[in-house]
Parts: C-alpha cells; structure tokens; sequence
C-alpha cells in the first residue's frame, strides 16, 4: 500500500479497543520508495486527511436532471397509452449528498472557490457554507458515464 505522495507501507500489527475497532496501526515503510519515484506497483493508494485536525464537510455530487430519452421509451414500451408526467422524468439520483473530512485549510474556504479533489473531480465552495462547516458542490467530475 502506498500512501498519497509519500511511501509504500507495510502493516505489521495493530491495535484494538474492547469492542474491536482499530486504535493504532503499526507500520514499517520503505524510504526508497517516495511519492512512486521507484515505479514499483502497489495494490492501492490511500488519500487521508489526519483525524486530529480534520475538519467535517458536506459534498453535494450533482448529475443529470432529466432521465435520458433511450430509458424513458424502455419503460413505456409496457405503458405506451399511458403520458408521463414531467415530474416522472426527473432523476431522483440527481442529487447525491455525503459527508466527509477535508483538511483544516478548508474549514473556512470561501464562498464560490474552487477546487480539485483527488479521483474525485472538481468542487467549489456553496452558498450554504458556514464557518467551520464548508460545503462543496462538485462541478465537473473526473469520470462521467453520461450518454446524453
């Protein structure tokens, strides 16, 4: 495993609390193998943000609003007498909201800044942002599998 522009890590114990969740980890790690500079394959990279000083934040991932027209005419095949309502077409996965951490620099990030978040895609700061309580509205994402 390697950790994001750092090294390739090992895993060598961990610690549990008494109802079973990870505490610490221990780990060795390679000092020859910064940020990928050796070229050797890893099985994942993992992109952290530290618990200590991490601060909550709110992701809005947005995608198309209107059903496309190819699974609109699959559906009414079975129901071609039947018109469909405007509110029938809508997308109810349009809006997906999760929540997660992003680093302290960004717990005051200003309103309508933009950003590029690692495998994710672009975001910027939302309206509904508070102080201490950011909110990012992904603007373009890295991949889309929008067939219009």
């Amino acid at each position: 495993m390697r950790l994001k522009s750092a090294y390739i890590i090992k895993c060598v114990r961990w610690e549990t609390d008494e109802t079973g969740k990870v505490t610490k980890i221990f780990c060795t790690y390679d000092p020859e193998s910064k940020s990928g500079e050796d070229a050797r394959k890893v099985k994942g990279t993992l992109h952290w943000v530290n618990a200590d000083d991490a601060t909550a934040a709110e992701f809005r991932l947005y995608d198309t609003l209107m059903r496309s027209e190819s699974a609109e005419q699959e559906e009414d095949e079975e129901e071609t007498a039947v018109e469909k309502d405007f509110i029938d077409k809508l997308n109810p996965d349009s809006l997906m909201t999760l929540h997660g951490f992003v680093e302290p620099a960004l717990a005051n990030a200003p309103i309508g800044e933009h950003y590029q978040f690692l495998r994710e895609g672009y975001f910027c700061t939302d309206l509904d942002s508070k102080p201490g309580a950011p909110v990012f509205n992904r603007t373009v994402g890295l991949k889309d599998s929008y067939k219009g």
